[in-house]
């Protein structure tokens, strides 16, 4: 990965969502532009707020800024498509966009594409289920929640999953829509990660929405008017929002990569592949070890530490500088209940949920301004670095301190 004189090194990130545009901010100011190129490739115009989704399918208005005022004033490439295929040995990158199919070529790649909904097989639930993984999935999600509205008749909303997106969901859409009836399908207990008290505190928040809870329930199959469960019930449902799980893209796992059993790219504690080491993985689409020596879950917060350690090492390997570990760590969750409820969950070194927790109004207005300062760090991915003063290197890039090798390949739920 040493510079080649002469040439620029060309940057590819895969993804523009929170992980890829931290990246690609922060390298394309801390990196000389003499000296490298700088491309993101996105399947989409503008920036998706996916920690806000459920608040747009639910009706909300929610901020898409475009990429191309995003990275203004940076220098970075913008091109617009599908990401199809990655050619590790090529070092190249099949992409769909508007202007046909081509190629992108790097030198370093950061793969950031993200995770999408999961229907873990269950019959159904891709045909006639919606997620809000994705804008485009939300917004239908919404549009089929307005003709119920508009209907004037009321409407049965299923909402499968307890995890995090499936509590915040359900939450939003009965709390912006009282004329619809939500039900939220728990696979074990209601709650089951939080402590006794935001346990409690969670059921009253149900209560006072008026959703009905069911647990230690699994969904057997979903159709197009209802929801069979495997003890035999059947829940009429106008519009069922599957929040289950989560899952990543198969490209990785195509391209040769050394992956997980469920395809996420297993990194060193650099977020660099361990396989192809010019290939840097970061958010959802990593597999990696936290500070707790516990895998780092699914979440925006990881998406921000793995991103921050991919782009200094990145720096630090290019420039010829001694590679430091930023921190990867995972300190607790923070869980919206409508627009004026909320709770704050603090986790232990093993990842355990604290006794004490945070709820009500306070939590709701910590979780506003995380979900502001995340917008606002993303658009303004070049604030508070430090202008292009970093030359590439000819030189051999460094040793790393240590390379640790992720353990095992447990799955790491976002929920």
């Amino acid at each position: 990965m040493s510079y080649r004189s002469g040439t620029k090194h060309r940057v590819v990130v895969l993804g523009a969502g929170y992980a890829g545009s931290h990246v690609a901010g922060t390298l394309a100011r801390r990196l000389a532009p003499a000296d490298a190129e700088i491309t993101v490739v996105n399947a989409e115009p503008d920036f998706v707020q996916r920690l806000r989704l459920h608040q747009l399918a639910a009706g909300g208005q929610v901020e898409a800024p475009l990429l191309t005022d995003v990275f203004a004033g940076t220098d970075v490439r913008l091109r617009l498509g599908r990401v199809t295929a990655v050619d590790p040995e090529r070092r190249t990158v099949a992409v769909d966009g508007t202007d046909g199919h081509g190629e992108v070529g790097y030198d370093t790649l950061v793969y950031a594409l993200g995770s999408h909904g999961a229907d873990n097989g269950v019959p159904g639930a891709a045909a006639y289920a919606f997620d809000v993984a994705g804008r485009p999935a939300a917004l239908r999600l919404r549009e089929r929640l307005d003709g119920l509205d508009v209907r004037g008749e009321g409407g049965q909303v299923v909402v499968v999953g307890d995890g995090l997106t499936g509590i915040e969901t359900a939450t939003e859409i009965a709390e912006l829509r009282p004329g619809l009836s939500v039900t939220l399908i728990a696979r074990g207990e209601l709650g089951t990660t939080l402590s006794a008290g935001a346990r409690d505190h969670l059921r009253r928040a149900c209560d006072r929405l008026g959703i009905t809870v069911l647990e230690h329930t699994s969904v057997e199959a979903v159709e197009a008017a209802r929801v069979r469960c495997a003890d035999g019930t059947i829940l009429p449902s106008d519009a069922t929002v599957w929040a289950a799980g989560f899952a990543v893209a198969p490209i990785a796992s195509a391209a040769g990569l050394d992956v997980t059993d469920d395809g996420r790219v297993v990194v060193d504690r650099t977020m660099r592949s361990l396989s192809h080491p010019s290939v840097y993985a970061v958010g959802d689409s990593a597999y990696t070890t936290g500070d707790n020596g516990l895998p780092l879950p699914m979440s925006c917060a990881s998406a921000g530490y793995t991103g921050r350690q991919a782009a200094a090492a990145i720096v630090a390997r290019l420039t010829g500088r001694e590679v430091k570990h930023t921190g990867l760590e995972y300190v607790g969750n923070h869980i919206s209940l409508g627009r004026r409820d909320g709770i704050l969950q603090m986790v232990d070194h093993s990842a355990n949920a604290k006794p004490k927790y945070l709820g009500g109004r306070n939590a709701a207005r910590i979780k506003a301004g995380i979900l502001f300062l995340s917008l606002w760090t993303t658009s303004h991915p070049t604030f508070g670095l430090p202008t292009r003063t970093h030359r590439l290197s000819n030189a051999a890039e460094p040793t790393d301190k240590t390379m640790i090798r992720p353990v095992g390949s447990g799955e790491a739920a976002r929920g």
